[in-house]
């Protein structure tokens, strides 16, 4: 089956509704990784320029869970609103952005027709305000959708949740996926069903318990499985038994086991050298305090050294890509964090499985 794509849609005159994942870290009003939001630009203004009406549609922190430890507030709905960044999220994409305070129907409705002919572009605010959407609710998906002619996913990272906002409304809608999100199927269907070989994933980050199936699914095709970060003590400390092509750090860097050690860096750097493909999801160590960033960097060097087609993903992962400077040296950045480990384990992902061709 193939995916159905954007360039295959009559977008003139369309109201269009567009997931994306502007679930970002920010600090004040200023946001700290706008990688998210930079892939999404080419779907959007492809949509403009076709003659389609753009409403984008996202998720922003986890309100849901402020409220049950907050019991009786009001303020998280201003800690989790779209207005505390939508002045960064216009300067990214460089468009005039107007926020909808609310996906009911007839607010999207009333913004439309008060302010269609002052900006380019409509945001609703934060689809996690409503306990429908992980709920999949039937009645909250027809009314969103009773509002628009398209549905375009572009977001990829939250397309492993059959959610209102991925699948939901998509059932109710032609729709299609975006530009970032046809390369993500692209980029990760290649490293994961056809990967050259030697072919090398590397594993780290925490809870054991997520990765195992990453780790399993790599050892059926994959040469070596490299794995580091607390992963790797909690599998040490468990005695776990791993198939032979699984490599476990052989030195840390300190007593606490913060970080690999040289060692094991120079080992891990010597099997990555040897890679037609390379596949990194999770950080070596304590990444995000000094000196524990030591193995990180140093395997995103041997990375970036290879000359293997690359695909990095996850947070930390993407942040060590952006510090060091070396996006232009891989092959593919995926949004996906949590999407991304189970569509390489082969997980059900409802909302790209709601894309595909009949």
């Amino acid at each position: 089956m193939k995916i159905k794509k954007i360039q295959d849609a009559d977008l003139k005159g369309k109201e269009v509704l567009v997931r994306v994942s502007f679930n970002v870290p920010y600090e004040g009003k200023v946001i700290k990784e706008p990688y998210k939001i930079e892939t999404v630009k080419k779907t959007i203004d492809y949509i403009i320029a076709q003659g389609g009406k753009v409403t984008m549609m996202s998720n922003l922190g986890r309100p849901e869970e402020y409220q049950k430890e907050h019991p009786g507030g009001m303020e998280w709905m201003s800690m989790f609103s779209f207005n505390n960044i939508i002045q960064d999220i216009q300067k990214i994409l460089g468009i005039r952005i107007k926020l909808i305070p609310s996906c009911d129907s007839n607010v999207i409705k009333k913004y439309r027709l008060s302010y269609s002919d002052q900006c380019d572009a409509f945001l609703l605010e934060n689809i996690k305000f409503y306990k429908e959407e992980g709920e999949n609710d039937a009645s909250f998906s027809a009314e969103l959708a009773e509002n628009f002619d398209i549905f375009v996913n572009e977001s990829f990272s939250d397309s492993h949740r059959g959610y209102v906002s991925t699948v939901g409304v998509a059932k109710r809608l032609p729709s299609y996926a975006g530009f970032q999100t046809q390369k993500e199927v692209e980029n990760l269907s290649r490293v994961k069903d056809h990967p050259e070989h030697p072919a090398v994933a590397i594993i780290g980050g925490a809870k054991i318990e997520t990765k195992l199936p990453l780790i399993n699914s790599f050892v059926k095709n994959y040469d070596f499985v490299l794995v580091g970060g607390k992963i790797a003590n909690e599998a040490i400390d468990g005695g776990m038994q791993f198939d032979s092509k699984v490599i476990l750090p052989i030195d840390f860097a300190n007593d606490g086991r913060l970080d690999i050690g040289e060692k094991t860096i120079e080992k891990f750097c010597e099997i990555i050298s040897h890679a037609e493909t390379v596949v990194w999801n999770g950080p070596m160590g304590l990444f995000e305090k000094k000196p524990y960033d030591n193995g990180t960097r140093k395997i995103l060097q041997a990375i970036a050294e290879s000359g293997a087609f690359s695909v990095i993903g996850g947070g930390e992962s993407v942040q060590a890509v952006n510090e060091s400077n070396l996006e232009h040296e891989l092959s593919f950045i995926s949004t996906g964090g949590g999407a991304m480990l189970e569509f390489l384990s082969g997980e059900p992902m409802p909302g790209i499985d709601v894309l595909m061709e009949k």
